[in-house]
């Protein structure tokens, strides 16, 4: 795989129809506007959300292209993971030899439903309960209370020494930047947006600034919220039920854009690629999920969203060849002559571009 050594600035336009691009979960889920001007947005944690989506689909979270924030991972697992595997320790293992015959009873019947880290080998004579030093102690406390009936009180203090007496050990600097480097190497989406990756409860590996960065996509002209009544045909309990006299009816509101245009804009910096691995596969790949990440986000919720033009301008090296806001306007963007009325498809709009006189930066027309 190849290192960048181009800077690379891009232009996203997408659209939604009666649908919710990105919800705001503190206005109850009614698609972003800005206040002052009503213009629609959708944040750059929406897409990059999208982005990681397309990629675990096409990469099947095979590494190199795994992802680290997805839905329901446990980051700190990846960290443990990564210092295993550079044979890095992360702390020390706490060992109970058991040889009381009740209570290795006991803990043997338990142990089917040890949560984690928490583990019992059982030997001739004796036994041994054994708590990693990543195990994450919250959660055997936890499991702890959940089975207070069924521990006894020697059982329970066994446990709670061994859960002491397990250590995890803070990395050196150096160590912190190998597990860095073993993360951006396993990682599509922190070799290309950057993580934080200084958890409290597992490794330390660092902070990685991204050389991926998008902005939060605007609408062209401002957008109008609709609220839709919903009826769902059945409840969910006998008591619902028996209130309604069998009608059976559930309430519920929607929230749609009829028809909106948004407008991103994105940067690749060669300087921080080059840090985090992001390479020239990378880059052709996150320009293939841009492309088709709202082909495989279908949703009753988001309507029809479709990528509609994808613009880059190639500079000829790193530093670049000109500011990134005179690229992004010449691209612009104005009501069809032909259109009347508010705007409800692409066609109602004209992109009009502006290649002339780029001297040494190069437009590439992925889409439009």
């Amino acid at each position: 795989m190849s290192n960048l050594n181009k800077r690379y600035d891009f232009v996203l336009l997408f659209d939604v129809k009666d649908g919710n691009p990105n919800g705001d979960p503190d206005a109850a889920n009614l698609p972003r506007i800005d206040a002052e001007t009503g213009t629609g947005l959708v944040t750059d944690v929406c897409l990059k959300r999208k982005v990681r989506n397309f990629i675990q689909i096409v990469k099947n979270c095979e590494r190199p292209y795994d992802i680290y924030i997805k839905e329901k991972a446990v980051l700190g697992q990846a960290h443990f993971q990564a210092f295993k595997e550079l044979n890095i320790s992360t702390g020390e293992v706490s060992k109970k030899y058991i040889s009381d015959s009740h209570l290795i009873e006991n803990l043997s019947e338990l142990s089917l439903s040890f949560p984690e880290g928490l583990r019992f080998e059982e030997r001739d004579e004796n036994a041994i309960l054994i708590v990693d030093s990543d195990a994450d102690k919250k959660v055997i406390k936890e499991w702890i209370k959940e089975n207070k009936d069924s521990i006894s009180k020697e059982a329970k203090k066994t446990i709670d020494d061994a859960v002491k007496d397990a250590k995890p050990r803070k990395p050196t600097g150096d160590e912190t930047n190998k597990g860095r480097e073993k993360m951006c190497q396993d990682f599509y989406d922190i070799r290309t947006f950057g993580a934080v990756m200084s958890l409290k409860s597992a490794p330390n590996c660092g902070q990685v600034r991204g050389p991926v960065q998008l902005t939060f996509g605007r609408s062209v002209e401002p957008i109008v919220a609709l609220e839709h009544s919903i009826t769902r045909m059945a409840v969910a309990t006998e008591a619902e039920a028996e209130k309604q006299s069998g009608d059976n009816r559930t309430m519920g509101r929607k929230y749609t854009v009829p028809y909106g245009l948004y407008r991103a804009h994105g940067f690749v910096s060669a300087h921080l690629a080059n840090q985090t691995g992001f390479s020239e596969d990378d880059l052709n790949l996150f320009w293939d999920s841009l492309l088709n990440m709202f082909e495989h986000d279908r949703s009753a919720a988001r309507g029809m969203m479709a990528t509609r033009s994808l613009y880059i301008f190639e500079h000829s090296s790193a530093l670049g060849n000109a500011p990134a806001y005179a690229l992004f306007d010449r691209i612009t963007i104005e009501r069809n002559i032909a259109s009347s009325g508010p705007a409800r498809a692409f066609e109602d709009y004209v992109v009009n571009v502006d290649n002339n006189d780029l001297g040494e930066v190069k437009l590439i027309r992925k889409l439009g």
